[in-house]
């Protein structure tokens, strides 16, 4: 069973040692992808293991990622980096939901983002042209994400919004983890175009829609419903999966070893206290926290 007491307030947010100590309490994890089970460059073994363990006790898990690509693309991506079936049930995606807004907008898009991205267009009858035939944007990142920022964006972006076309952000994520360094996502480019007072479309963490998709997911996979109070949302990230989960009303385990990391201390280390003022701050009240998943 939980052996964690629920917390008052954000100080009083346990650091516990492994995910067994509160897993009897939950039936269903929906677990961040990019910064807890990898971080762009590799696996994290303890992760893999710690969500294998809860599967065998009969627990299911999905897992929920902004990336911004078709499900099938972050299957391949998490079998070359070395995650084992046996780990997750499936995978639900921002790029599944996102595909549901393009399919409700104009079909002259132009797309901002890379190459592997372009599997989120695959079957969908638009048409992909530069800036000055767009009716929509759709960003998926930047174009070169390992080099570019939102300050690179602000000139075409403020042509955009001046035809006050629609963005649809397929990666509500501001950054991630790529090995020990931070790269920006399409949340960040979506966040400016905000900025400018450009219209923004978004269906990934932390809004809604991810997140029916993937508890409808797990019931399927289940053969049955799930009380929201046994659902347990695992991630790194303030905004987006820690947010979106409170809003969907979950109880959430916060990863505090990702993106915020250093906001509190080291990733392995964080000053408690510090931490405590930083979960305030976001208004934040998670029933635990560790560095790193492990079981």
């Amino acid at each position: 069973m939980n052996t964690v007491a629920p917390a008052t307030n954000a100080s009083e947010v346990p650091r516990i040692r492994g995910l067994s100590q509160i897993a009897g309490g939950y039936d269903l994890l929906l677990c961040d992808v990019w910064g807890v089970l990898h971080n762009g460059l590799e696996a994290k073994p303890p992760a893999i293991a710690a969500l294998s363990a809860f599967r065998q006790t009969g627990g299911t898990v999905i897992m929920i990622t902004n990336a911004p690509r078709q499900r099938k693309s972050v299957f391949a991506q998490l079998t070359r980096l070395g995650v084992p079936d046996g780990t997750y049930d499936t995978v639900v995606t921002s790029g599944d939901v996102t595909r549901n807004l393009i399919e409700e907008g104009p079909a002259r898009i132009l797309h901002i983002g890379t190459e592997k991205d372009l599997n989120l267009f695959e079957g969908m009858d638009v048409q992909l042209v530069g800036e000055e035939e767009a009716e929509i944007i759709v960003c998926s990142g930047p174009w070169d994400e390992q080099t570019e920022t939102p300050e690179d964006y602000t000139g075409l972006l403020t042509r955009l919004k001046q035809r006050d076309l629609s963005f649809i952000c397929a990666n509500p994520d501001i950054v991630v983890e790529l090995g020990d360094r931070l790269i920006y996502c399409a949340g960040a480019l979506a966040r400016e175009y905000e900025r400018l007072g450009g219209r923004t479309q978004i269906a990934g963490k932390p809004h809604r829609p991810i997140y029916d998709l993937a508890v409808s997911e797990a019931e399927r996979i289940a053969g049955r419903a799930f009380d929201k109070r046994r659902i347990l949302a695992i991630g790194d990230g303030m905004p987006t999966d820690v947010a979106g989960a409170a809003a969907y009303g979950l109880d959430v385990l916060y990863i505090s070893g990702g993106i915020h990391a250093h906001d509190y201390g080291t990733p392995d280390e964080p000053d408690h206290d510090r931490l405590g003022r930083f979960l305030a701050k976001h208004g934040a009240q998670p029933v635990a926290y560790m560095p790193r998943l492990e079981w």
